[in-house]
């Protein structure tokens, strides 16, 4: 049985799967990620063999100013129930095909990719977004450090290259998202609410930290309800933060 965990939260958890393990990745072999892949965690029991797990999409893949390769995503894929950062935990690239807005990807068919074995560990989660309750509004993004024995950066996911990093653009300029569970949508940008920008571009559960784009450029995360935050305001809370992912810029 299936339920969504978070409205905005875009996780979701499965039960009543199993998976066979494969062998572990070569020395040789490197997993592409960047803006767009999807991820996989918090796989219980086991990674082997879960009878549940979480969800998300990478926003972009870089390196900080100790040249550590890091991803971002949302902070809220890593909240637990009771609120916990879980600040440690494991994450897999998601092997199941990206989904379209029309045929979204069937979380059942999630899969972490156990050849390449965890490809990171999150190192920092921010303050969610808060926006549908009274918790403080944050710009809701994550911190993975990236083991660089087992994926390398790529630009390119799906429909969406990143090569720059900018500011939101004016209202009404189309903008797109790759997210693992519906792929490449559309949209114009609608104005700002707070912290953060708003438009009209599809998302659904998985997409959470999709990367939003104007052509190559990354504008910012999205975390549902048509919002997302500015790339340009996380990178100068990570720089003011300091530790892994402060610096970050483009790796690829």
């Amino acid at each position: 049985m299936l339920r969504t965990l978070r409205a905005l939260g875009l996780a979701a958890l499965l039960a009543g799967m199993s998976l066979i393990a494969a062998p572990p990745a070569g020395a040789d072999t490197l997993t592409p990620v960047g803006g767009g892949t999807g991820i996989i965690f918090r796989l219980q029991p086991t990674p082997e063999a879960p009878t549940s797990f979480y969800i998300c999409t990478l926003t972009a893949v870089g390196r900080d100013s100790a040249g550590n390769l890091v991803a971002l995503t949302n902070a809220h894929c890593f909240i637990d129930e009771q609120g916990n950062k879980l600040v440690g935990a494991s994450v897999y690239r998601d092997t199941s095909p990206a989904g379209t807005a029309f045929a979204p990807a069937p979380i059942p068919d999630s899969r972490p990719d156990l050849q390449t074995g965890p490809i990171g560990t999150v190192t920092y989660v921010g303050t969610p977004n808060n926006l549908l309750n009274s918790g403080p509004k944050g710009l809701d993004y994550a911190v993975i450090k990236l083991d660089e024995s087992r994926v390398a950066a790529t630009n390119t996911v799906g429909g969406v290259t990143i090569t720059s990093i900018g500011a939101p653009p004016a209202n009404g300029t189309r903008m797109c998202k790759q997210g693992h569970r519906t792929g490449l949508t559309c949209a114009i940008k609608l104005g700002t609410n707070g912290i953060w920008f708003t438009h009209l571009i599809w998302t659904d559960g998985g997409d959470s930290g999709s990367p939003v784009v104007v052509g190559q450029t990354l504008v910012g995360n999205a975390w549902g309800a048509q919002h997302s935050s500015p790339i340009l305001s996380i990178i100068d809370e990570l720089n003011a933060n300091g530790g892994v992912g402060a610096g970050f810029h483009l790796a690829s």
